[in-house]
C-alpha cells in the first residue's frame, strides 16, 4: 500500500439498541391495531348473532304459543323449570353482568362492567406493549430510551381511532351497531389514555434531553402538541362540559386542530406521520358529509335566503326549565323513533356554526296512526290554537329542550319575547332500539327524557297496528316535577290512545314528584306562572287539562315511582321477551339496572328474557 494514500475514515459504529428500538416502535403499534381490529370484529359478530337470534325467535313464535304464554303468565306458579331454556338463561346472565352491574364514581357518574372491561383491557394492552422488551443489550432493564420513545409511537398510532370515535357519522358505529353517543364514552376514554401515553413520552424525553435540544424544531412542535392536548384534556372534564359547554365546544375544536397539526410535523421527523394524516381525512370527510346533509335537508342549494321562511321555528316556554321547539319537517328528512338531530340556530348561538344535539320527540309521517286527522294537525301547527299540545307529533319536528345556561338560556329568552328562530337541521343520528320482537315493552322516562320515550311509544303503536311488531303489552312510565308538565304531551297521548290497536294492552303511569297530583282530575285552576309563552302569540296555559285523564289506562300518582317494584312486578307476571327502555338521569337508569338483575332461575322457570336499553340524557 502506498504510504501517501490517506486512510479511509472509520465508519461510525451503529448502536444495536437504536436499531432494536426503531424496529419495536414500528412493529408494536401495528400489533396493537391488530388487537383492536379483532375486538371490533368480535363485537360486530356478537351484535349480528343477537340480531339473528331475535329474528329466529320471532319466526318460531306461533300464535298458539303466544296464547299459551299469555295464559301461563297470569299464574307465576304455572311456570316450570326447563333445561331447554339454558341458552336463553346464559344470554340473560351475560346481559346482567355486562350491562346492569355497575360501578358508581361520585354522585352522577356510573360505569357498567362492559365499559369497565373495555377501559381496563385497553389500558393494560397499551401498557403491555409499552413496557415489554425494554431491556438493553447490556442487560439494563426498563430502559427509558426504549419505553419513552415507544410511548409516543403507540400513542400516535391511536389517534385515528380516537378521531373516528369522535365523529357523528362513525364507521365503527355502523360496523358494531353501537350508536355514536354510546361510543362517545370510548372516544373520551381512549383520548385520555393517549394523553397519558404522550406525556410519558414527553416526560422521558425531557429527562434525557439537554438544553440545546429544545432549539430543534421538531422538539418545539412536540411541546406545542402536548400543551394543546393538555388544554383539551382540562376543558373536557365532566364538570366543565356540563357547566360551560360552549367553552368546551370551541376550545375542543381549536385545540384538536392545533394538536393534530403539531403532531403531524413532530411525527414526520421519525417517519410516523402515517398515523396522523388519516385523522385530517376522517375529520374532514365527516364534516363534508354533515355539510352536504345540511344543504340537502334544508334546501340551501341557492343560499340561505331562498328557503328563509321554511326555516322558521316556533318556540314555547313550557316552564322556566323547559322549552318546546317546533318546526316544519325539512324536505327529504326522515327519522325513526328515538333518534336525535343537531340543530344550528345562527340567531341564538354564540357562534354561527355551533350545533347542539336534541332528541326528536315526534315521529315521522310513516308512523301516523290510521284515523289521525292530518289537516287538523297542520292547522294546529300554523295557528297554534288548540291548547297546550297543538304541535303535531306525527308529521313535523318537535323538541323538548331542558333549559340550562348559554345556548338553551338564550333560546328560552326568545320564547319569552315570542320570537321565531331560524333553525338548520342536521341528522338524524343514533340508532333506534328494535322493539318489534318484544312481547312486553316498558318505557321509563324522567323529565325531558319523555322526548325519547314518547316517540318510541308512538312508533310501537304504529308497528303493532301495521303488523310489524308482536308486542302485546306496553307500559309508559313518566316521572315529572310538576303536574302541569302532563300538558306537554297530553293531546298526543290522548290521540294515540284513541287510535291504538284494540289487541294491545296499554298502561300509562304518570308520577308527579312535587305539587298536588290529584288536583289534576278535578280541573285545577292555572295561574300566571303556569301559563306558557309562545312565539305563535297565543295565550297558552289557560285551558283546563285535556281529556287524557279520562282514559282508564292513565294513572297519575304523587311522588317518585317505585321503579324496582314496578319492573320486578312485570317480570314476575310476564313471559316471552320483555324490554325496558329508559331515558332519564343517572339515578333513574341506576334504579332500572338494579331492578333488572334477575336471577338465572327466573328464566329457567319460564320467566321473560329481559333486554334493557338505556339512553341517559345530559352531558356525556
Amino acid at each position: 500500500m502506498n504510504a501517501s494514500t490517506p486512510a479511509a475514515p472509520a465508519s461510525r459504529p451503529v448502536d444495536p439498541n437504536w436499531a432494536i428500538r426503531a424496529a419495536h416502535n414500528k412493529e408494536y403499534p401495528r400489533q396493537v391495531w391488530w388487537l383492536i381490529a379483532s375486538f371490533i370484529a368480535l363485537v360486530s359478530l356478537l351484535q349480528f348473532a343477537s340480531w339473528a337470534i331475535g329474528k329466529l325467535s320471532s319466526w318460531r313464535s306461533s300464535p298458539e304459543k303466544q296464547r299459551h304464554d299469555t295464559e301461563a303468565s297470569g299464574d307465576p306458579l304455572a311456570r316450570r323449570f326447563s333445561w331447554r331454556r339454558l341458552p336463553l338463561a346464559l344470554v340473560n346472565v351475560y346481559r346482567v353482568v355486562a350491562f346492569r352491574w355497575t360501578i358508581q364514581l361520585g354522585q352522577t357518574y356510573t360505569l357498567n362492567l362492559a365499559e369497565v372491561f373495555v377501559t381496563f383491557g385497553y389500558i393494560v394492552a397499551l401498557f403491555i406493549w409499552e413496557f415489554v422488551n425494554t431491556t438493553t443489550t447490556t442487560g439494563n432493564k426498563l430502559d427509558f430510551n426504549y419505553w419513552g420513545g415507544r410511548a409516543g409511537a403507540i400513542g400516535a398510532s391511536q389517534l385515528p381511532l380516537v378521531t373516528a370515535l369522535g365523529t357523528k357519522k362513525n364507521p365503527i358505529a355502523y360496523i358494531t351497531g353501537i350508536s355514536y353517543d354510546k361510543l362517545n364514552y370510548v372516544h373520551r376514554m381512549t383520548a385520555r389514555v393517549v394523553f397519558v401515553m404522550l406525556w410519558v413520552h414527553g416526560g422521558s424525553k425531557d429527562y434525557s434531553f439537554l438544553a440545546p435540544a429544545y432549539d430543534e424544531w421538531f422538539v418545539r412542535v412536540g411541546l406545542t402538541a402536548l400543551i394543546a392536548l393538555t388544554i383539551l384534556f382540562v376543558v373536557s372534564l365532566r364538570p366543565i362540559r356540563a357547566q360551560a359547554y360552549e367553552v368546551f365546544y370551541f376550545t375542543h375544536f381549536l385545540m384538536v386542530f392545533v394538536f393534530l397539526l403539531a403532531a403531524y410535523y413532530h411525527t414526520s421527523h421519525l417517519l410516523l406521520e402515517s398515523y396522523v394524516w388519516p385523522c385530517f381525512l376522517i375529520w374532514g370527510l365527516d364534516r363534508a358529509l354533515r355539510l352536504a346533509r345540511l344543504i340537502y335537508y334544508n334546501h340551501l342549494y341557492f343560499g340561505f335566503s331562498k328557503s328563509s321562511s321554511r326555516l322558521d321555528a316556533s318556540v314555547e316556554l313550557l316552564s322556566p326549565h323547559f322549552v318546546r321547539l317546533h318546526l316544519q319537517r325539512p324536505p327529504h328528512f326522515r327519522w325513526t323513533p328515538g333518534q336525535t338531530a343537531f340543530l344550528m340556530m345562527p340567531g341564538v348561538s354564540g357562534f354561527p356554526l355551533e350545533a347542539h344535539p336534541f332528541t326528536i320527540a315526534s315521529v315521522d309521517a310513516r308512523y301516523q296512526l290510521p284515523g289521525l286527522s292530518a289537516p287538523d294537525a297542520e292547522k294546529a301547527r300554523t295557528t297554534g290554537a288548540e291548547g297546550t299540545d297543538t304541535a303535531p307529533y306525527w308529521k313535523d319536528l318537535v323538541f323538548l329542550v331542558n333549559v340550562r345556561e348559554g345556548f338553551t338560556r338564550r333560546l328560552a329568552e326568545c320564547a319569552r319575547r315570542s320570537e321565531k328562530v331560524k333553525v338548520l337541521v342536521d341528522g338524524p343520528y343514533g340508532f333506534s332500539p328494535n322493539l318489534d320482537n318484544d312481547d312486553t315493552v316498558i318505557l321509563v322516562a324522567g323529565g325531558s327524557g319523555v322526548s325519547f320515550t314518547l316517540s318510541t311509544f308512538l312508533g310501537v303503536l304504529s308497528h303493532v297496528q301495521n303488523g310489524k311488531s308482536k308486542c302485546r303489552k306496553i307500559i309508559f312510565i313518566w316521572s315529572m316535577r310538576e303536574a302541569s308538565h302532563i300538558e306537554w304531551i297530553s293531546k298526543a297521548l290522548a290521540e294515540a290512545l284513541e287510535l291504538a290497536p284494540s289487541n294491545l294492552e296499554i298502561s300509562i303511569r304518570l308520577f308527579v314528584t312535587s305539587g298536588n297530583a290529584p288536583m289534576l282530575g278535578r280541573g285545577r285552576s292555572w295561574n300566571e306562572d303556569d301559563s306558557m309563552h309562545s312565539s305563535e302569540d297565543t295565550a297558552i296555559g289557560k285551558s283546563q287539562p285535556s281529556s287524557l285523564l279520562n282514559f282508564s289506562v292513565v294513572q297519575v300518582s304523587q311522588g317518585r315511582p317505585d321503579l324496582p317494584g314496578l319492573l320486578q312486578g312485570e317480570v314476575e307476571v310476564n313471559t316471552g321477551r320483555l324490554s325496558v327502555t329508559v331515558c332519564g338521569s343517572q339515578g333513574v337508569a341506576r334504579a332500572c339496572r338494579t331492578a333488572l338483575r334477575i336471577p338465572v332461575s327466573t328464566v329457567m322457570k319460564g320467566g321473560p328474557s329481559v333486554v334493557l336499553h338505556v339512553e341517559s340524557f345530559g352531558y356525556a
